[in-house]
């Protein structure tokens, strides 16, 4: 007879490690190819495709970097006070009538061009005009308050580096080098959706023995936080040839597709023997809980028509849903620019620990306020491959 156990997450069979899960994820995965140019008020948060190099300098002329008056350092007295003719007045998108002579100073506001002959200027708050002479006071150093063409960016030089996740920050500097438009990546294509009999649309009328769906808008908005193109495929029920209409919906024209339920050895769990039938399983079951009944596979289609497309993952483990849990997916390594989301939520929010009878990884949320959540890291989701449909399920 078999021993009983009260332990929901025993198992006796064989369980994918961690490490080789990832191999897996890993293996064969590059970024989206195809590539489009977005104006500049649609270039947040996308992934630069190409370097953008400055065709001018920025600041593209010498300028005052204040209101004042703009002088000869050499006409200056080493010792006491110095009287200069107040010969024009240059504001910002104007220019000076003539060069500078000796002797004389320019009125100028700041983003004003400097006046050939120029090259230091005086605050207004540190000088006196008498009549039409300006008295400066001694000791200002040379090229003071003065702003020299290029010395933010030169022309020539790699203003954003391909593959940067675009800030509002970048977006300003791409405007600032005058480009209208930036060529970026793709955005990931995924569907979304959920399984079960059991679940049912929030808002609508809930059964005794029925639960809300949480996991599909807790996925949808992760995704659409971290860059993706989402489809909201709702909820379908435990019906293999539902699942199976389903699945071959959902692989047409995008790179990945995540499914929560079904996924386990119930009786009603389909997903796995629905994938097998449609595409082809990469693994089943991981040496990790919560979240050991995790699946991955492949799917004809593809966003670039191409056979199937997976996403670029490095460590995704999705958690196992015992009908009414939840996932929680959180940003792990990357580059900074490039991290869509981050998680900040305390540390201890998630605990690590190796359970030494069934050799799994075991973690435990603490802090998350919904039973079962367990965590998984994913890189930007700009930088997905368009080579193979990848399916994703937890139960």
């Amino acid at each position: 007879m078999a021993q009983l156990t009260d332990d929901c997450f025993a198992f006796s069979g064989s369980l994918l490690p961690i490490a080789e899960m990832e191999r897996l994820i890993e293996a064969g995965v590059g970024p989206v190819a195809e590539i489009e140019d977005v104006s500049l008020s649609a270039a947040l948060g996308r992934v630069l495709a190409r370097d953008l190099v400055a065709d001018l300098d920025l600041p593209p002329f010498d300028n005052s970097a204040v209101d004042g008056f703009a002088v000869r350092h050499g006409d200056l007295a080493h010792e006491g006070e110095t009287r200069l003719a107040i010969v024009d007045r240059v504001a910002a998108g104007a220019a000076a009538a003539r060069a500078l002579g000796r002797g004389e100073a320019v009125r100028i506001f700041t983003g004003a061009p400097m006046p050939a002959g120029a090259d230091t200027v005086f605050m207004q708050e540190d000088v006196r005009v008498e009549g039409g002479a300006v008295i400066v006071p001694p000791g200002l150093k040379f090229g003071a308050n003065r702003r020299l063409a290029g010395e933010d960016v030169r022309r020539g030089a790699v203003t954003l580096p391909a593959g940067r996740r675009l800030a509002a920050r970048d977006v300003a500097l791409a405007a600032a080098v005058g480009v209208a438009a930036l060529p970026v990546r793709r955005r990931v294509r995924v569907a979304v959706f959920s399984t079960g009999d059991e679940v049912v649309e929030p808002g609508a009328p809930r059964g005794p023995n029925a639960i809300y769906d949480a996991n599909r808008y807790l996925l949808s908005g992760l995704l659409t936080k971290f860059g993706a193109e989402v489809a909201d495929l709702g909820i379908v029920a435990d019906d293999p040839a539902a699942l199976r209409k389903t699945l071959a919906q959902a692989a047409v024209g995008r790179d990945l597709v995540l499914s929560s339920g079904g996924v386990s050895t119930g009786e009603a769990d389909h997903m796995r023997t629905v994938l097998e039938e449609v595409g082809r399983l990469v693994f089943w079951r991981v040496a990790i809980k919560p979240g050991r009944p995790v699946a991955m596979g492949t799917l004809p289609g593809g966003a670039a028509g191409k056979g199937a497309a997976r996403i670029r993952a490095r460590r995704v483990a999705r958690g196992r849903r015992r009908r009414g849990r939840s996932g929680e997916i959180r940003a792990g390594r990357g580059g900074g620019d490039h991290l869509a989301h981050r998680d900040r939520r305390p540390r201890r929010a998630v605990r690590r620990r190796h359970d030494g009878r069934a050799g799994l990884d075991r973690r435990v949320p603490s802090l998350c306020g919904a039973r079962g959540l367990t965590s998984a890291s994913c890189p930007p989701l700009g930088r997905a491959s368009t080579s193979r449909k990848t399916w994703m399920a937890g139960t």
